[in-house]
């Protein structure tokens, strides 16, 4: 396979880079609840899901800088219309996951009165928002309920990739290797 047939090598490493933090934020999330309330553990948890969602906000836009600089190499063989629809809209929907749930995170902390540090330090960042208790549990329940729809967004994209490989025979999956 030629690199032209190949996304940038940029992008490459930033999809796979944010694919690694999407899982990690995932866990980090998931997993605190090993630790109980007020425990230094949950604490660190926490403090993980939301530097994590942050590197995957600025990652986000690194990503679609370098995609608007050097593009998409084509699906060989041609995807037919139908496909290729269904592909922009779904790498849409996955971009704006990459923005709007680091955004309705860093919401969510500030409205419910919590405090993010700045890692390894004891320096707080000021919140943007005033403290809010009811907006705050709106902003995590709609966090919650989106990252939970997520997890079938993310299955669906790599089934795609597998289908394209192994059933469609293309290079859709080879392009992003």
């Amino acid at each position: 396979m030629f690199e032209k047939d190949r996304f940038d090598i940029s992008l490459r490493r930033l999809h796979w880079l944010m694919a690694i933090l999407i899982v990690l934020a995932y866990i980090a999330i998931e997993q605190r609840d090993l630790f109980g309330r007020g425990t230094t553990g949950r604490f660190v948890m926490m403090q993980s899901h939301f530097w994590i969602g942050i590197g995957i906000f600025i990652l986000a836009w690194a990503r679609i800088v370098q995609r608007l600089k050097h593009g998409s190499p084509r699906i060989a063989p041609k995807l037919p219309g139908w496909q290729l629809g269904i592909s922009y809209l779904f790498h849409s929907v996955l971009y704006a996951f990459f923005i709007i749930m680091p955004i309705l995170g860093m919401m969510t902390v500030w409205t419910e009165g919590k405090e993010l540090f700045i890692p390894f330090t004891d320096i707080v960042l000021p919140p943007l928002m005033a403290e809010n208790k009811e907006l705050g549990h709106q902003l995590e329940e709609l966090h919650h309920d989106i990252g939970e729809a997520f997890y079938w967004v993310i299955g669906l994209h790599v089934l795609a990739a597998l289908y394209h490989h192994f059933i469609r025979r293309d290079n859709a999956l080879q392009r992003m290797l």
